[in-house]
């Protein structure tokens, strides 16, 4: 109740300052001894709050998903129409502080029974229940949330900012596949004041993951999403039991040279688990309109003491146990067509773990709508090409992928029953102009089929493979 509270105060909150900030036209305003003189000469005050409110900046977003999940015969289908809106706004500055403040609602405009198991497995819907609140997949009206509402001080061309923000890194990131993104709160800042020196980071004590409405301490949001199977095969139990402070995040991005960039973070969960990226990327020109692309990558992960429970049928990396894997990209780029061919190798003595309710997999072979984390001993390769229409606004892009990943019984390595697999998505993305200008809109074909073992059991297909996903989405943004 709290929280939705909150949502609807800050939706509220928007309103009303969008309404101070419009400028009066056609109005007669009244004067106001102390606050409006003569030609609002407090509100044209560069040092006054007045002018930081008045000289603030109102955003817009309104968004409508529409999806689509053909399984195979035999298996339950389900479709959803989501529709929503929300507002932003931040103050302009005030001897450098700013205070920023969004909301967004959605709903429910027609949908399949979410609530329904598939009859021949038992299971739920994966996809579309997304689109909502996975917590509470029956509620087609009452979902708003509280997003942004934070203090920032910047400082040249850095910043530090302190509340419920959005933020994008390789390991806690919008993952905006849904209707909302994913949302954090604590301590962010960026710091540019060195030449070719890029660092950010921050300390994160609670997150609200994408499809839900609420906001979890950082240890309590693991879990709210579905949690697979545990090393010996029984049913993952550390939803609501994993103990930590908080999140610490550190990044640099250095610019190396001309055409190569170096990434390093660092993502330390207290009382959970640490881990570290190195990424270089490359970007070589040959010509005037061509360019070799290329990158490394490698990702270490550790457990930290009894990684977040000291009963291990309910922790959440096991203890004393470490992943690594490791990626490479090699591409070229032509005016407006990129081809990339990626391989990623999750090493076989451990699973990569990060809660998939904080973002998407950071590897170069990532496709949208399915992720490899969870696994071990998983070799990906993907191929993908991007393609721009400048003159037309249209943007194409075609990914396909194999992905080998360990049996579907061996729960050690294979957290979440998926079989090895092929995906093919086809993207195609179209920005409006005219009178239309702000609205883009997407189509999302994703295509999966099995290469794995299945044992006769639908379990492992219903919403993995044999299947096809079909999105169109539409933004307008003012």
């Amino acid at each position: 109740m709290k929280d939705k509270f909150n949502a609807r105060l800050a939706l509220l909150c928007s309103c009303l300052l969008l309404a101070a900030t419009l400028p009066a036209q056609h109005q007669e305003v009244q004067e106001k001894p102390g606050i409006w003189k003569g030609k609002d000469q407090d509100s044209k005050d560069s040092t006054s709050i007045l002018y930081a409110f008045k000289s603030g900046k109102v955003e817009g977003h309104f968004r409508y998903f529409f999806s689509i999940t053909d399984n195979n015969r035999g298996l339950t289908d389900y479709f959803a129409n989501a529709i929503g809106g929300g507002l932003r706004y931040e103050t302009g500055k005030f001897y450098g502080f700013q205070l920023g403040i969004s909301g967004f609602y959605i709903f429910n405009i027609g949908s399949s029974d979410l609530t329904k198991r598939d009859s021949a497995t038992k299971q739920f819907n994966r996809y579309e229940i997304g689109l909502f609140d996975i917590e509470n997949p029956d509620n087609k009206k009452d979902l708003d949330r509280l997003e942004e509402l934070f203090i920032k001080y910047n400082y040249r061309k850095s910043y530090i900012k302190y509340g419920r923000q959005l933020i994008n890194t390789p390991f806690i990131n919008l993952q905006d596949g849904r209707m909302r993104p994913t949302g954090i709160e604590g301590l962010w800042f960026e710091i540019n004041e060195v030449k070719r020196l890029h660092v950010v980071g921050g300390w994160i004590h609670a997150v609200s993951p994408r499809s839900t409405v609420k906001w979890f301490s950082a240890g309590q949001s693991v879990g709210a999403y579905p949690m697979g199977v545990n090393t010996t095969g029984n049913r993952s139990d550390y939803a609501g039991n994993i103990k930590s402070k908080g999140v610490f995040l550190l990044g640099a991005k250095i610019k190396a040279s001309e055409w190569m960039n170096i990434t390093l973070w660092n993502l330390f969960f207290e009382n959970v688990q640490n881990s570290v990226l190195l990424q270089a990327d490359l970007n070589f020109k040959l010509k005037q309109h061509t360019s070799l692309l290329g990158g490394l990558q490698i990702i270490r992960q550790d457990a930290v003491n009894d990684g977040g429970n000291k009963d291990q049928g309910k922790t959440y990396i096991n203890k004393g146990a470490s992943a690594m894997t490791a990626g490479v990209r090699a591409g070229v780029k032509y005016k407006n067509l990129e081809v990339t061919a990626n391989y990623n190798h999750i090493f076989k003595y451990g699973r990569y773990l990060m809660p998939r309710e904080w973002g998407r997999d950071p590897f170069f072979t990532f496709l949208p709508r399915e992720r490899n984390e969870g696994f071990g001993n998983v070799h990906a390769v993907m191929g993908k090409l991007n393609y721009s229409f400048s003159e037309q606004r249209i943007k194409t892009s075609v990914g396909v992928g194999y992905y080998k990943l360990p049996d579907v019984k061996n729960y050690a390595l294979n957290k979440y029953g998926l079989p090895s697999y092929t995906q093919i998505n086809v993207d195609v993305r179209y920005a409006f102009q005219g009178i239309l200008i702000g609205l883009d809109a997407q189509l999302l074909v994703v295509a999966k089929l099995n290469n794995g073992e299945l044992y006769n059991d639908k379990r492992f297909e219903f919403n993995k493979v044999n299947m096809a996903l079909y999105n169109v989405v539409l933004n307008y943004h003012f």
